[in-house]
């Protein structure tokens, strides 16, 4: 969970016009040193992390859904030893998202999906 804005601009102008010290504001507004100096340096809120995904590579995921199109995202999960949501969110980052239709899969025969051609 994030600080507010208003929070973070309050404690830094203190800190800033030296009515109290860091450590004296880390204790009266039960904020922890190491965001205090963070927010010091950028006092803007950050919306995305730095750290880039471990567990799914990109390229991996890729080639697995070039093989495996019509999977669901459990079957991709068990392959990449990952939950459904990781997985989610990994096909999310790479612009896949579900197919709209039944049209587009290879398992249902066009008369099921009613797609006439």
């Amino acid at each position: 969970m994030t600080y507010s804005a208003d929070l973070r601009a309050q404690v830094i102008k203190i800190v800033k016009n030296k009515d109290m010290s860091i450590r004296q504001a880390c204790t009266f507004y039960n904020v922890s040193k190491t965001a205090l100096q963070r927010w010091l340096k950028n006092p803007s809120i950050k919306q995305t992390r730095d750290k880039s995904p471990t567990k799914i590579q990109d390229d991996l995921l890729l080639k697995d859904v070039e093989q495996h199109p019509d999977d669901y995202l459990y079957e991709r999960a068990r392959r990449f030893n990952c939950s459904k949501t990781g997985m989610y969110t990994a096909l999310k980052r790479l612009g896949i998202s579900q197919k709209k239709d039944l049209g587009a899969s290879k398992i249902v025969s066009d008369k099921k999906s009613g797609v006439s051609e």
